[in-house]
């Protein structure tokens, strides 16, 4: 059986086929789809635009299970900046580098205390054009006062995690896939599909 990731991104997709490395599935994302889908990601909270991903999909590919995922930086003293809009926070011509210096710029000159943050990831599993089962995961940290690190992606270089005493950006993938919020949130998704998906979506698939 496939596990359609509704997304675009080569790094999450490589993330999550090693956390969910295991499981009984065909992970793919929607490179590998025959049709083609571009997703206006519109929603005001990460909730909407992970289920939004799942059920646009989903309605098309009713047979396979389909998973909407949306995940970003939230900056305490920023008012929840850049959220919702990480992936394009500086602009139409966003990219990573940029995203991270809009940030840093931002809070250039403030004290530890207030560099508080932390990313958040949302996960909504469809089946047959309906949502099955939502999942959430957080992980807390600070924004380091410059760029580290050469692994990760998005904001990875600039998000410092005191109890390690690196950026997530200096992590080994392997340690970083144990603790980020994404993993969380999926190690969630695994244990539902291990104890409670697998068998009923074999029987939707049958009838």
């Amino acid at each position: 059986m496939r596990l359609i990731i509704a997304t675009k991104n080569k790094n999450k997709v490589k993330e999550i086929r090693q956390i969910l490395k295991g499981l009984n599935l065909r992970i793919v994302s929607l490179y590998d789809l025959d049709r083609k889908f571009r997703i206006v990601e519109n929603g005001r909270t990460f909730k909407d635009n992970a289920v939004k991903k799942a059920l646009v999909v989903s309605k098309v590919y009713k047979n396979d299970l389909v998973m909407g995922e949306d995940s970003g930086l939230v900056v305490e003293c920023l008012g929840g900046e850049p959220g919702v809009y990480s992936k394009r926070y500086a602009g139409r011509n966003a990219n990573d580098y940029k995203n991270n210096l809009k940030v840093l710029k931002k809070l250039e000159g403030l004290s530890k205390n207030k560099r508080r943050a932390y990313f958040f990831c949302f996960l909504a599993l469809s089946l047959g054009g309906k949502i099955e089962e939502i999942f959430e995961g957080r992980m807390d940290g600070l924004i380091h006062c410059e760029i580290c690190g050469d692994n990760g992606f998005g904001y990875d270089p600039i998000f410092y995690l005191p109890s390690y005493k690196k950026t997530v950006a200096q992590l080994h993938l392997s340690l970083k896939n144990r603790i980020s919020h994404r993993s969380k949130a999926f190690r969630k998704l695994k244990k539902f599909l291990e104890q409670k998906c697998l068998e009923k979506c074999e029987g939707f698939r049958e009838r």
